[in-house]
């Protein structure tokens, strides 16, 4: 488990982070409905080149959760540029997952975040990005966030699951699951979920284009949630058509792969 143990207020909330390793700083993003832990198998890799700072979302992991809390990609993506400057990172490396590709994408275009490199990891880049189970939470939230324990703890396995293309270990889904469990945690789940909205994604859609850095995306082409499709689309617009495609990785490509993606990694040196 990576060890989260500093804490960032953000507007009055708390914001679970932590570093390891020395050299050029690399910031780590995880997607939903994850956590910084989506990285503990390549973060300590990666921190015998860089220095690592991983951190959960607000509203996910180790970080806050509540009440009518706004989770929503735009407090997301404010939340991130200010992690950076309170970090002191004027042009860090980026590496990025699911829903945190739009968070970097979002704060280069709408907040002149810079980077020194950008790795996007089956990014939501692109619309239309929700689910039919994404849709229908979204209409019925309130009903789905007063599921009996054992009814929502059955749903979101499965849907966990259902990101990686082998079955995961144990420990694995115990970690994925444990910040969306209780009282406080189920209701969380799905107030991320229902806050997810193209609108997001059509804000700087029109802008995409080559970047004053190297852009790298991989994708795991057995990816259920996102196809390869969607990555190819983007890699036209971000990358002139180049795509790195994982061959026997679905949507988590950190559990499924994650050689591939220290391998992307250690290639930027």
């Amino acid at each position: 488990m990576l060890t989260l143990d500093r804490r960032f207020r953000f507007r009055g909330q708390s914001v679970a982070w932590g570093s390891m390793g020395d050299g050029p700083p690399l910031v780590m993003i995880h997607g939903t409905p994850f956590s910084a832990q989506v990285w503990r198998r390549i973060a300590p890799l990666a921190a015998s080149r860089r220095r690592v700072f991983v951190f959960d979302l607000l509203g996910y992991g180790q970080s806050e959760q509540g009440d009518g809390q706004d989770v929503s990609p735009a407090v997301q993506t404010v939340l991130f540029a200010a992690l950076l400057r309170e970090w002191g990172l004027e042009t860090p490396e980026i590496l990025a997952h699911d829903f945190g590709g739009m968070t970097a994408l979002r704060a280069h275009y709408l907040h002149a975040c810079r980077y020194h490199r950008l790795t996007l990891v089956n990014p939501v880049a692109l619309p239309p990005s929700g689910s039919p189970f994404f849709r229908h939470v979204a209409a019925h939230e309130q009903a789905f966030a007063g599921l009996p324990d054992y009814a929502h703890d059955a749903l979101l396995r499965v849907y966990i699951q259902g990101a990686a293309r082998d079955p995961l270990t144990d420990e694995a889904m115990a970690i994925y699951m444990a910040p969306w469990q209780g009282e406080t945690g189920r209701p969380a789940f799905y107030r991320q979920v229902a806050q997810m909205n193209d609108r997001y994604l059509e804000d700087i859609e029109p802008s995409y284009g080559p970047m004053d850095w190297p852009v790298e995306i991989l994708w795991g082409e057995q990816d259920r949630w996102i196809p390869i499709a969607q990555g190819e689309r983007l890699a036209s617009k971000l990358t002139g058509g180049a795509l790195t495609g994982v061959p026997d990785a679905g949507h988590l490509v950190q559990e499924d792969a994650p050689e591939a993606i220290v391998a992307a990694l250690f290639k930027g040196l």
